[in-house]
């Protein structure tokens, strides 16, 4: 009995340092998930509007742009994935990895060869484990982003996209990250960022939001140069922070949740642990009286 109540008694203490691990965890994550947050919302206007920009000057100039015009015979797709650099987030990058798997099925069945771009450590280890070739990697800012990553990472798509499959490089490149909806929805979203889809030159506006009218100076061609490039390091931002926000919330939930159960495990073992004093309690009692029974029946 006394051996039960020591090995309760020690899970109950390992249990207690576990939940202030994940308890701490949640509090960092809880600070930083409001910073994310705001960061979305402050880049997700300007993403929009330029890509309305590029869609209307794309849409009503008439201008044939490697960026915008599509490929027919496109052989080679490129595939970037965002996922996390750590783990201890629920279900977040494997939700990621198993969208772009999807994607990439069905990729492969329109005959096409996917060309994998890795944002994340957690997609790194998926392709190294299963043996899988990947063109490049970028990690190490998943959490918390900058615009020199988004930036260096728009720079290698765009050139390889230029390049095409006849120089090496892709045809057409597709995004999947997770959009950030709020702190208890984050869905994975497959973004087809180059060439530019253009849906009758915008996207669709929010709500009491104005659409604007535009007007080409000097020409169509120098605008679509001029804005691309920045349309594509944007978008690549955008989808970071999102991703990062969508991390962070689901690492909040999950060690909310780890920290909920380790109450509960405490709970349990505390529970056993006084069950089995009480247990030596009362067999100490019942040794004691049948003593005093076997001393009286001796006499």
């Amino acid at each position: 009995m006394g051996a039960q109540q020591r090995e309760y008694r020690q899970r109950s203490r390992s249990v207690q340092s576990t939940k202030k691990i994940t308890r701490a965890m949640e509090l960092i994550a809880a600070s930083r998930v409001v910073k994310a947050r705001q960061r979305v919302q402050e880049t997700s206007p300007y993403a929009r509007s330029i890509t309305r920009a590029v869609s209307a000057v794309a849409t009503h100039s008439d201008v044939d742009h490697p960026l915008t015009t599509e490929r027919p015979d496109a052989r080679r797709a490129g595939m970037l994935v965002i996922t996390s650099d750590r783990g201890l987030a629920g279900a977040y990058s494997a939700t990621v990895l198993k969208r772009s798997e999807q994607l990439r099925t069905m990729l492969e069945e329109d005959g096409r060869e996917v060309v994998p771009y890795l944002c994340g450590r957690k997609a790194e280890g998926f392709y190294r484990f299963r043996r899988r070739d990947f063109e490049t990697s970028w990690s190490g800012f998943s959490d918390k982003p900058t615009f020199e990553a988004a930036k260096a990472i728009a720079e290698r798509i765009t050139e390889d996209f230029i390049a095409g499959a006849d120089g090496g490089g892709v045809d057409e490149i597709h995004v999947v990250y997770t959009r950030f909806v709020n702190m208890v929805t984050q869905e994975v979203q497959v973004l087809r960022l180059l060439p530019l889809e253009v849906v009758e030159g915008v996207e669709a506006p929010e709500e009491h939001e104005l659409i604007p009218l535009y007007d080409f100076e000097p020409s169509g061609t120098q605008v679509l140069d001029a804005l691309l490039p920045k349309y594509v390091v944007s978008r690549i931002y955008n989808a970071l922070l999102q991703s990062a926000a969508s991390e962070l919330a689901a690492r909040q939930r999950a060690m909310k949740s780890a920290t909920d159960n380790a109450d509960e495990l405490i709970k349990t073992y505390t529970r056993l642990a006084n069950q089995a004093r009480q247990a030596e309690i009362t067999q100490e009692i019942s040794e004691i009286v049948g003593g005093a029974s076997a001393l009286a029946d001796a006499k």
